[in-house]
């Protein structure tokens, strides 16, 4: 069987059971809320072992415990995906944070020894029991995880490029502890090799041409970059960004361990510089014992996507809540308005670039959806003029509010294109898809900056992907804050909206 026919047919075999890595966020705040449940719980056993009543100063005292332990486990970062790390290091940053907690109500306790409604033993079964609960949870979630990506569930497909030493061993790595959740698509390199296709068996791997083909596709999750930097840099660069065409999280990896070669010791790999790649989203990752510093990644790991998701589901029930009675007139006007449906539902790309359905009302006498959109000019016949006014003002885009609630696209966030349009300025704006790294929004950081409505140029195009890359970069709760207040401002009205 040829190198290319294996490699689908492991793409066929990956895609056959169900994946939870569009979740993460959602993991996140189950994470967030089973400690805050430990500590809480801990605290109500210490209480009932020492046969001390409930009180609402005992209440505080847990409520300000989980405030103080969430506040020291994010700035550990410990609810960031830990699927690459060891499990020493998590159990660690848990009892850490956990001992930041304890010193914090001792010295509490000592200062207010002449005020306590409740004996100190109470606190200090708390204080002593609660790690040796939070570390036997994550334990718990561990080999629940483990047992789930061993048998196919919550894993990601992974390409590597380099068929080097050190490529083979993160595929060898990566095969034999299956609890990782990776599942290799192929190791790819241009360079003449006598190693060997960890995937196939094959006797060469398959090329880069085809990785990147394979990426753009959308079969690829993660790419893990491991050519030789001596004498690859360019290609590394160039490399970098044909993936930028893609939505896969891509990963510089660097081997900082020695060997010994003719009694001399020498790295196996060092980074290639990379200060001429404008990377996307840096974090780093350990791969047993090996660094990975990320070129293209999203920025809503951990606690930022539960912030997130959090950001978007209280600002989104309340509009959904607020503007339930207007969307109910704005209804009644667009079917008056002419034939046709109330809600148009367009095909989208929405996060890592898989089409979602997003939903208008209806501002024009046709609903178009198939291979080629034309974008809304001035003076578009097809735009009704109760549609003209809905499109000027934004107010067809209020029924996308439910695609917020429901998870598909995000309060702020780069605008959702047609895939039409897609397809067509992907191939013209070097980066284009990285902006699916994050959920599409109602509102973005290009809008407010004035690139809205028709996009008739390249220019006009290119500089939208500019903000909506910046965005990502950049991205933090006070920007959404900053893009929400600015759409309140001038937002919703702009001369470009037709």
């Amino acid at each position: 069987m040829s190198t290319a026919n294996i490699i689908d047919s492991a793409l066929v075999r990956q895609s056959s059971r169900g994946r939870l890595r569009y979740h993460q966020s959602t993991l996140s705040i189950v994470h967030r809320v089973a400690d805050a449940f430990i500590i809480l719980a801990s605290l109500y056993l210490a209480r009932e072992w020492t046969g001390l009543p409930w009180s609402s100063s005992l209440a505080l005292t847990g409520v300000i415990g989980v405030l103080v332990f969430y506040f020291l486990a994010s700035a550990k970062n410990l609810y960031r995906s830990w699927r690459t790390e060891s499990m020493a290091t998590e159990v660690w940053d848990t009892t850490e944070s956990w001992l930041g907690v304890t010193a914090v109500s001792l010295v509490a306790l000592y200062m207010q020894r002449d005020a306590l409604s409740y004996p100190p033993e109470t606190i200090l079964y708390w204080l002593f029991g609660t790690p040796v609960l939070l570390v036997a949870a994550r334990i718990g979630v561990r080999f629940a995880l483990r047992w789930a990506r061993a048998h196919g569930y919550n894993t990601r497909r992974l390409a590597i490029a380099g068929n080097s030493d050190l490529g083979q061993h993160i595929a060898r790595w990566a095969n034999e502890n299956h609890w990782l959740g990776f599942r290799i698509v192929g190791l790819f390199d241009d360079a003449a090799s006598d190693g060997t296709h960890v995937t196939s068996g094959a006797s060469a791997p398959a090329s880069i041409d085809r990785m990147v083909e394979l990426a753009c596709r959308g079969d690829v999750d993660v790419v893990y970059i491991t050519l030789p930097p001596d004498h690859a840099e360019q290609q590394i660069e160039s490399l970098i960004r044909r993936l930028g065409d893609s939505t896969s999280s891509v990963y510089l990896v660097q081997d900082r361990r020695s060997r010994n070669i003719d009694g001399a010791t020498s790295s196996l790999q060092s980074m290639p510089d990379i200060g001429r790649i404008d990377a996307l989203h840096r974090r780093c990752v350990n791969l047993d014992g090996i660094k990975a510093v990320s070129v293209y990644e999203s920025p809503f790991h951990g606690p930022d996507a539960m912030v997130k998701r959090i950001e978007d589901l209280i600002v989104g029930t309340i509009a959904v809540l607020l503007l339930a009675l207007p969307m109910a007139f704005i209804a009644a006007g667009v079917k008056m308005s002419g034939p046709g449906p109330v809600l148009f539902k367009q095909r989208r790309f929405g996060l890592d670039g898989k089409e979602i359905m997003v939903w208008k009302f209806r501002s024009m006498s046709v609903c178009e959806d198939h291979g080629t959109v034309t974008q809304a000019c001035k003076g578009d016949l097809r735009v009704t003029p109760f549609g003209g006014f809905l499109r000027r003002t934004s107010l067809d885009e209020l029924p996308q509010f439910f695609n917020v609630v429901q998870g598909s696209m995000s309060i702020v966030g780069p605008r959702p294109h047609a895939v039409a349009h897609n397809q067509y300025y992907r191939g013209l704006i070097g980066g284009y898809m990285l902006r699916h790294k994050v959920k599409p929004g109602i509102t973005g950081w290009a809008q407010v900056n004035g690139w809205r409505g028709e996009t008739d140029s390249l220019h006009k195009m290119g500089k939208r992907v500019d903000y909506d890359l910046d965005y990502i970069r950049n991205w933090s709760l006070w920007l959404d804050i900053q893009i929400i207040l600015a759409t309140f401002i001038h937002g919703f009205v702009h001369k470009n909206a037709y």
